[in-house]
């Protein structure tokens, strides 16, 4: 895929899609240290790339993580979700068994719910005001066979 100022292209379309998520752990237990998050951060790059997405911006505290993702319009939000948390989960467990003691119940790290909010691009308004200012074809211009009447060519 090319990518040219922020805007990506696939086969069949041309996309700038980001989404912000946000994950919080299991009964918002404060679980992380400097050094989870960074090895956090190369797990959920490499979960990103294998959707051919991308990214942008990682950062979190001790119960939650932050997320910018710049992602294909064939990927659903959710598989990514689902990939990103679970991958995550798995990787951290063992590559840290001490946070094994913050899975007592149910073995999980993340809470079964998260954040996901569309950003970049022009605000909603500015959409809506784009989209209501396009002009409709003029019906008094057009044929029966729905082509646009032509003028008679002068004569040579």
């Amino acid at each position: 895929m090319a990518e040219i100022h922020g805007i990506r292209t696939g086969r069949h379309c041309v996309f700038a899609m980001h989404v912000h998520l946000v994950f919080v752990t299991k009964f918002r237990h404060k679980v992380f240290a400097d050094r989870h998050l960074t090895r956090m951060e190369q797990i959920m790059r490499d979960v990103c790339t294998d959707f051919e997405a991308e990214l942008v911006e990682f950062n979190g505290e001790n119960s939650h993580v932050h997320l910018l993702v710049n992602f294909p319009p064939k990927v659903a939000v959710a598989r990514l979700v689902n990939s990103l948390k679970g991958v995550s989960s798995r990787r951290l467990r063992q590559d840290f068994p001490d946070l094994t003691r913050h899975y007592y119940r149910a073995n999980k790290l993340w809470s079964g719910s998260y954040f996901a909010g569309s950003v970049g691009g022009a605000p909603l308004s500015v959409v809506k005001q784009y989209i209501e200012q396009q002009n409709h074809p003029v019906e008094a211009l057009l044929r029966p066979s729905g082509l646009p009447n032509r003028r008679p060519s002068p004569p040579v």
